[in-house]
């Protein structure tokens, strides 16, 4: 199953990453995280094994957090060009996007991304917080 959510700051994806690193049971083939300057877009793309009722509770989970996303044809570019192999570094320097993760649920990323561009503004914008 494909999950596409638009969450409106870093903690809610944050709390997304948690949830999947909790839930052994819930294999994850990939989650693709794309900062936008209004908000995150988040993909994940789950592996065999979850039941129709674990399928249900994350889409409500992922729903209390965000609003399902329209993909636009340049993010649907960019989550296409990630799945089919290209590295991030690659997706973001020819489609001038800012994907954040791409693979494994990591907080790492998420957390040093925001980090650097807090200290970069000297502030923390509402999608960062």
């Amino acid at each position: 199953m494909d999950y596409l959510y638009y969450l409106g700051t870093a903690s809610l994806v944050l709390r997304v990453v948690q949830h999947l690193r909790r839930s052994t049971e819930l294999p994850v083939e990939f989650m693709t995280v794309v900062h936008q300057l209004n908000g995150w877009v988040l993909r994940i793309k789950t592996a065999p094994g979850w039941t129709q009722q674990d399928l249900d509770n994350f889409r409500a989970f992922l729903g209390e957090l965000g609003i399902p996303y329209q993909v636009d044809t340049r993010v649907s570019t960019v989550l296409q060009a990630l799945e089919a192999g290209q590295s991030p570094v690659e997706v973001m320097s020819q489609y001038q996007v800012a994907v954040i993760a791409h693979g494994t649920p990591d907080m790492t990323e998420i957390e040093a991304f925001r980090q650097q561009f807090i200290q970069g503004l000297g502030y923390c914008p509402e999608t960062l917080a």
